[in-house]
């Protein structure tokens, strides 16, 4: 399993690798077979204690540290980042949406995580896992799921199945209304189980964004990605017709 996820990511010469929670460097060392250097951040000092054991400095750049707070920007000084890792469920969405933010710094990702979080990343329109975090990685990222990975593959088996995800940065955001979008998705997905009518259409209303052509029978899993991009761009453009008009 671990071969199949290096091969998933397939390291080329010259790539910024940088691995996010090696622990014991499984990954790590099916990386380094096929790269002569990565970075890996882990948050761990007893366990960086023994990367640092097992693989030489000039091959492991180790940093102890938080992927909450580390400064990938300062990393990509000298190119843009492949970011890789088997990401605990605590930290999986925070870490996304903060990754999603410097977007401008990574070339793709490559992630495992709970099956549940990566059918919530990759779910369709009109799903029951089609959600708030999947519209906002759209935006960002191309995402498909490239691997299932069960629960005999770790030592002690979990109870929860896992898979890896592959999210490829887009050249350009699906929208430059980053801001609004959040706003908007706040909106719609804070009462899922309502008829939009309810929600989201009073809500743009009261931004003064007209929405004449949203279903107001629907519900927020129906929308496409597409129409949440659009309606951010129309908030967008009414907050600035408000700014101007000041």
């Amino acid at each position: 399993m671990i071969e199949a996820i290096a091969e998933a990511i397939a390291p080329a010469p010259g790539d910024r690798i940088v691995e996010i929670g090696p622990g014991l460097g499984a990954l790590t060392e099916a990386l380094l077979a096929r790269t002569a250097h990565i970075a890996a951040i882990e948050i761990d000092r007893d366990l960086a204690v023994r990367l640092a054991k097992r693989f030489p400095a000039e091959r492991l750049e180790l940093h102890v540290a938080d992927a909450l707070v580390f400064d990938f920007a300062a990393h990509a000084a000298h190119g843009a980042l492949r970011i890789v890792g088997n990401l605990p469920y605590n930290i999986s969405s925070p870490l996304l949406v903060r990754l999603a933010t410097l977007r401008e710094f990574i070339v793709d990702q490559h992630f495992m995580l709970q099956r549940e979080v990566v059918e919530r990343i990759t779910a369709a329109p009109g799903s029951k896992d089609y959600g708030r975090l999947t519209v906002l990685l759209a935006a960002h990222y191309e995402c498909e799921s490239v691997l299932a990975v069960p629960p005999k593959a770790f030592d002690p088996p979990p109870r929860v199945d896992s898979a890896v995800v592959r999210m490829r940065v887009r050249a350009q955001p699906q929208t430059a209304a980053l801001t609004e979008l959040a706003a908007v998705l706040s909106a719609a997905f804070g009462q899922r189980r309502k008829m939009l009518r309810g929600t989201l259409l009073p809500w743009l209303a009261a931004q003064g964004v007209v929405a004449d052509d949203i279903v107001p029978t629907a519900r927020a899993e129906e929308l496409a990605p597409a129409v949440y991009f659009a309606l951010a761009e129309r908030l967008a453009l009414r907050r600035q017709e408000r700014d101007g008009a000041r």
